[in-house]
């Protein structure tokens, strides 16, 4: 926590990801719906018209769809990431496309909790020398200038 209330990091890559290659961090999709509640209608057609598209396009992410047997609780996306995070999304009275949108939204994330960074570049090894800019090995000469004149 810092003192504007919300937490903070530095910018960092999940485990260096697209250094070598890039992993998903989404590992496991699940349905969870009624086949006979009303809210779950379009949970049943993305099963039926949507499911098949999603897994061809992210290969790399295992959908389970689960039906509850008889009036179940309301029908939820449940996403699990590489590092053990949970995340349930209610996804009751939403349309096929909808639970599309939603579904790569998650498989797009990386897990992390969405918080402010705190600068855009960061090191564990500080220089005592400053950062680096075009001017650093400059004759002053070039990059100060003397006061403005007003023309008479």
């Amino acid at each position: 926590m810092t003192g504007r209330g919300s937490p903070s990091r530095f910018l960092t890559a999940v485990l260096h990801n697209g250094v070598g290659r890039y992993v998903r961090q989404l590992q496991r999709l699940q349905l969870l719906f009624s086949p006979t509640a009303a809210d779950a209608r379009g949970a049943r057609q993305f099963v039926e018209e949507a499911a098949q598209d999603f897994a061809r396009q992210h290969p790399d992410v295992v959908l389970y769809v689960s039906p509850h047997k008889g009036p179940g609780p309301a029908p939820v996306l449940r996403a699990e990431y590489l590092n053990g995070t949970v995340r349930e999304e209610l996804i009751a009275s939403k349309t096929s496309e909808e639970i599309v949108q939603l579904a790569t939204k998650l498989a797009n994330q990386s897990g992390l909790d969405i918080i402010r960074i705190r600068k855009p570049f960061h090191t564990d090894n500080p220089s005592i020398q400053g950062q680096w800019h075009p001017l650093t090995n400059k004759p002053s000469i070039l990059t100060v200038q003397g006061p403005r004149l007003q023309p008479q």
